[in-house]
């Protein structure tokens, strides 16, 4: 949704607002169901042509850690947006919890930390079975902060599913999610479910996370959430218990040493995906990002990989020549991606229809209909979280 705009050869840039309002209310909107959802475009060269290529790339730096068995991986100058070096940085792969990074930057600012919601039992219909919870319960009212606290802390898909229905639902979050990630130019990514459970079809990728975590991280409340260790959470009846923040290197948990200056974001673990982690941390005033994705063995290995891979970054990374950079949004100014050389000769080689390999027939229907979807679901996104902000007495500002 929305992701068709580089295919056709048109940028958000190259059309004016006036006429991106009048293709979304020309062109009905319909939310698509998340077995439904929008196919990701082909690829492209998002962030430099280099992060393309297959294998290792870094420039100008050596000392990059050994025992390296992710599948992708990135670390990144957060406030640049230099990629210092990668690993198979745009493979599509499944990204478990990570994916709630995307979730929060769509969601979150919608409503006022301290808005209240009751639960009810049709706000936890639907979550896949074998899900992380935190444990929320029907019937009892929690705050926004404290459901957030929940998908933060304890990457609880319970959390994810009830700020979902108070977005208007499951459907209609995952085609948000899906016009957010067009807009922040995260082409690897496929949303099916909000919550990064795993199903088919859903993935994500080292470069794509790192883009959700860069831009999350402007908004004050993204930050805070995934910065804390500990909270209270509602057990009912006026009581509470302890949750604890599951990423290891933030609070040092099951052996794993804490990381100096880590400032969040999130990890993640499915059976299929194994686990996945982005993080942040800060050291002498400069601030580094790294994904890591699908380790070769153990649990604890990419917590071990991104900690070692920071701290190359901290050091030996400060002479990298940057091999790509984490492009800005689309609606903030960021250059459209093009491209990839070549793949349109292939894709008509193999028999795509001539009118879409050409941007033209089918690509120029898709152009209007992901215009009108994503304009619409970003403004309406936009005005929602303005008046929900500031009723709730507090206008956060990133």
């Amino acid at each position: 949704m929305g992701c068709h705009f580089a295919r056709s050869g048109l940028s958000l840039n190259s059309l004016s607002r006036r006429s991106l309002l009048a293709l979304a209310a020309a062109v009905p909107l319909s939310v698509a169901s998340p077995a439904a959802a929008a196919p990701v475009s082909e690829p492209r060269t998002v962030g430099g042509a280099r992060l393309a290529r297959a294998g290792v790339q870094v420039r100008g730096a050596t000392g990059l850690p050994r025992k390296l068995t992710a599948r992708s991986w990135l670390v990144a100058d957060h406030d640049s947006g230099e990629v210092l070096a990668a690993g198979d940085a745009h493979r599509r792969l499944a990204p478990a919890s990570t994916l709630k990074m995307l979730f929060a930057d769509t969601v979150l600012p919608k409503f006022a930390r301290t808005e209240r919601y009751t639960v009810t039992d049709a706000d936890l219909a639907g979550i896949p079975a074998g899900s992380s919870l935190v444990g929320i319960k029907p019937g009892i009212t929690y705050t926004v902060e404290q459901l957030w606290h929940g998908v933060f802390l304890r990457s609880g898909n319970d959390a994810v599913h009830v700020l979902a229905r108070m977005n208007g639902g499951i459907a209609r979050t995952v085609a948000e999610m899906q016009a957010r990630a067009a807009d922040l130019q995260a082409l690897d990514t496929r949303v099916v479910s909000p919550d990064g459970f795993d199903h088919p079809g859903q993935h994500s990728s080292a470069y794509d996370l790192t883009l959700f975590a860069r831009h999350g991280l402007r908004d004050a409340d993204f930050r805070a959430y995934c910065a804390t260790r500990t909270a209270d959470f509602p057990a009912g009846g006026g009581k509470t218990f302890q949750i604890q923040n599951t990423d290891r290197l933030l609070t040092g948990a099951w052996g794993v040493p804490t990381y100096k200056g880590l400032i969040g974001v999130k990890n993640g673990y499915t059976s299929h995906a194994g686990n996945t982690f982005t993080g942040a941390a800060v050291r002498g005033g400069r601030t580094l990002l790294v994904t890591v994705m699908h380790p070769g063995s153990g649990g604890g290995s990419v917590y071990e990989e991104a900690a070692a891979l920071l701290d190359w970054g901290f050091a030996a990374g400060s002479s990298a020549r940057p091999v790509g950079t984490l492009v800005e949004p689309l609606s903030e100014g960021g250059a459209s991606a093009s491209p990839t050389p070549g793949r349109r000769a292939a894709r008509a080689a193999a028999g795509a229809p001539a009118g879409d390999a050409a941007g033209g027939g089918t690509s120029a229907r898709r152009l209007l209909e992901g215009a009108a979807g994503t304009v619409a679901l970003l403004a309406g996104g936009v005005y929602a979280a303005r008046r929900r902000r500031t009723a709730g007495g507090q206008e956060l500002t990133p």
